[in-house]
C-alpha cells in the first residue's frame, strides 16, 4: 500500500505566512508525511517537535545540489534532527548540466550520506529524459554510473511523461530502487508547454502509475503542484479528494 505525501514546494506563499498553520493544514487534509524544501529559519527541534504533534512523516528534503555537495555535513547534522534520513537533489541548473561530473559528484554525496545513515536521491525533471549520454537519456546515464547503494530514484512521474517517456515503463525499469514517486498531473497548451493541474484533471495517466508503483515497492507517492491556477490549499485538498476516490475504487492507496 502507497503512502501519500505532499512536496511543501506546491505550499511555498503559505507556508511563507504561516508556517506552522499550513503543515496543520495538510495534516487535516490526511497527508501522512511531507517532503521540505526549506525549513524558513527554524530550528531542527522545533520542526521536529511539530511534526511529532501533528503526526506527520518526514518523507524527505529538497535542496540544492551545490548545498549538498559544499555543506553536506551541516545538511546531514539538520535533517537527521528532525528524523529525515531522505536527501534529495531537486533540479540540475542548466550551467551544471556536465552529467559525468555530476555523476562522480553524486557518488561523493553519495558516500557521506552513508556513512551518516542518510540516503541521497536524486529527483528528474523532464530534461533528463531529452538531453543525452552517451546515446542514452541523461536519467538512465547517472543512475548506471551511481550504485543505487549511493542513490535511489525519486521519480517525477509527470515529467517523464511530458520528456516523451512512458512513466509505467521507468518504474518498471527501476523497480526496487524507487521508495518515492512523485503524483503529478499535468494539460498540454496550445504552444505544447506543460500547465499543471489537480490530480485527475490533465493528461497522465495516474492510476497506470500507482498501479505500477506498488509492483515496484514503492513506499510513498508525493504530491506536487508546481504552479497552481487556484488557491494552492484548495488545489491540495482536490487533489487529496482525487486520491480518495482512486482507493474507493480500489486503489492501493493509504488514506
Amino acid at each position: 500500500m502507497l503512502k501519500i505525501g505532499l512536496q511543501l514546494y506546491t505550499l511555498r506563499e503559505e507556508l511563507e505566512g504561516d508556517f506552522e498553520g499550513t503543515l496543520r493544514k495538510v495534516a487535516e487534509l490526511g497527508y501522512r508525511g511531507v517532503e521540505f524544501y526549506d525549513y524558513f529559519g527554524r530550528p531542527a527541534e522545533e520542526v521536529k517537535a511539530l511534526l511529532d504533534e501533528l503526526g506527520l512523516t518526514v518523507i524527505g528534503a529538497h535542496r540544492p545540489y551545490e548545498v549538498l555537495l559544499n555543506d553536506t555535513e551541516q545538511e546531514l547534522e539538520y535533517n537527521l534532527k528532525i528524523g529525515n534520513r531522505n536527501l534529495i537533489i531537486p533540479y540540475m541548473a542548466e550551467e551544471k548540466r556536465d552529467w559525468k561530473e555530476v555523476a562522480a559528484n553524486l557518488r561523493i554525496i553519495g558516500e557521506k550520506c552513508k556513512t551518516a545513515g542518510a540516503v541521497l536521491y536524486y529527483h528528474n525533471h523532464d530534461f533528463e529524459l531529452t538531453e543525452q549520454v552517451e546515446g542514452r537519456p541523461a536519467f538512465d546515464y547517472l543512475f548506471g554510473q551511481v550504485p543505487a547503494e549511493l542513490l535511489q530514484v525519486e521519480m517525477d512521474t509527470c515529467w517523464v511523461y511530458y520528456g516523451g517517456y512512458d512513466p509505467v515503463d521507468y518504474i518498471n525499469r527501476y523497480s526496487g530502487r524507487l521508495p518515492i514517486i512523485h503524483l503529478k498531473d499535468l494539460k498540454k497548451r496550445e504552444d505544447g508547454s506543460p500547465e499543471t493541474v489537480v490530480l485527475g484533471e490533465g493528461e497522465v495517466l495516474l492510476e497506470a502509475i500507482l498501479e505500477a508503483a506498488v509492483q515496484a515497492g514503492t513506499e510513498w507517492a508525493v504530491v506536487e503542484q508546481d504552479y497552481c491556477s487556484r488557491p494552492a490549499l484548495e488545489s491540495i485538498a482536490d487533489s487529496m479528494k482525487w486520491v480518495q476516490a482512486y482507493a474507493k475504487q480500489g486503489g492501493k492507496v493509504h488514506v
